[in-house]
């Protein structure tokens, strides 16, 4: 079954809006993206991996000392061993170690699971239209807090399974987020996002939204869409030019927050799988920038026959294939590109004299004697205006009759 599934999902069919296949193989995730392959060429040593989400039950057996707590900047009141504590984010990072077992974890929580109580106040607060609150005025700095402490720890990989589209509560673009991503690549730090989950191309489906979703838009963020066993755009992966690469993201096996195990669908865990991919191929070659991980991933996908889609971006992560590029990869140097054409001192290029042609002399003559003509009548003129005007004569009046 495993292998005919494999068969599938490396031909890549069509990516449309294909409802997911149910009850997939546990692990199918492993076997399509060809991590136990990958595996044999890095296992995520030395490499941090920051999962800014709900937080991460780090006593959970998966984990093994493998995670550490960060701060939690959303707050809320929520606290580990509750129900709605590490939901999401136990079941994250799980999928990144998954894929990259020796890489380490930095748990930072910047979101609340869909059933924290706070949560339920904030999107309260927020339909009433109210001033914000405390509590949400500090949900909304949270993600850029914890991108930037998570650069100073010295993370190496950023996953955010997380997007304004289903988590949000406030305005889509945030000028301090965008600042953070900023902050973080300057520091080569690899950023993904999960694409969203509102992306059904079904007229009907009144749940769809489709929207633009942060952090994935923003410019330097790998944004990962979600595939199903059938290798085709899982149905409810969010359709939008950004999208880069895909992972599994049906049936996807991972820990949850109560010490066992569940099944989990989304854009989510896909995020998590190609984050922990990006692990093994820092593992294999720590002086990769984020521009040659983005360019690797996308290169070694499996393709859809269209070529880039906005379904599925540019194709499936192939976990193997992506560490052996990584692995052979050469530095990134940057320098201004190399002039090939002739070179110039001085002033530079000079342009051509300019040629005309030769000036007619009876214009010139005639010109001459119009310019002589004008001057001889102002001369007359001069000469009238200052010559000396006659007196009149007066006459005696004869005297007339009576006089």
């Amino acid at each position: 079954m495993i292998r005919r599934l494999a068969t599938v999902v490396i031909g890549l069919v069509v990516a449309t809006a294909t409802p997911a296949v149910a009850e997939a193989p546990r692990g199918w995730e492993q076997t399509v993206m060809r991590v136990p392959a990958a595996q044999r060429l890095g296992q995520g040593k030395g490499v941090t991996v920051a999962v800014l989400d709900s937080g991460v039950m780090r006593d959970h057996p998966e984990f093994r000392g493998r995670v550490t707590t960060g701060p939690d900047f959303i707050g809320g009141g929520a606290r580990p061993g509750q129900s709605y504590w590490g939901e999401h984010g136990t079941a994250m990072a799980s999928s990144v170690l998954r894929v990259a077992p020796q890489a380490k974890v930095l748990d930072v929580r910047v979101l609340w699971d869909k059933e924290d109580p706070a949560r339920k106040r904030a999107e309260r607060a927020a339909e009433s239209g109210g001033p914000a609150g405390e509590q949400s005025r500090k949900a909304a700095t949270a993600l850029a807090k914890g991108i930037r402490y998570a650069t100073d720890k010295g993370a190496q990989v950023i996953s955010m399974s997380l997007g304004s589209d289903e988590w949000g509560l406030g305005s889509d673009y945030d000028e301090l987020t965008a600042a953070a991503v900023d902050y973080a690549l300057g520091k080569g730090v690899v950023l993904l996002a999960s694409a969203g989950n509102g992306g059904s191309t079904d007229p009907l489906e009144v749940d769809a939204n489709n929207v633009v979703s942060y952090p994935a838009a923003y410019p330097g963020v790998i944004a990962v869409a979600a595939m199903g066993p059938d290798g085709g755009r899982a149905s409810f992966s969010q359709v939008h030019t950004y999208n880069q690469i895909a992972a599994p993201g049906v049936d996807i096996y991972a820990a949850d927050n109560g010490g066992g195990y569940r099944m989990g669908d989304g854009t989510s865990p896909a995020c998590a799988l190609a984050a922990g991919t990006v692990a093994l191929m820092l593992s294999r070659n720590p002086d990769l920038t984020p521009r040659q991980v983005r360019d690797i991933l996308v290169k070694t996908a499996r393709k859809p026959p269209s070529g880039y889609t906005v379904f599925l971006g540019f194709g499936l992560v192939d976990a193997a294939a992506a560490v052996r590029a990584a692995g052979s990869a050469k530095d990134s140097e940057i320098a201004a590109a190399p002039y090939k054409g002739e070179k110039y001192f001085g002033d530079g290029p000079v342009a051509a004299p300019t040629t005309n042609p030769p000036m007619d002399m009876s214009y010139v003559a005639v010109g001459g004697v119009g310019v002589g003509v004008g001057l001889l009548f102002l001369v007359v003129a001069a000469l009238l205006m200052r010559r000396p005007k006659a007196r009149p004569v007066h006459h005696p009046r004869m005297p007339g009759p009576g006089f």
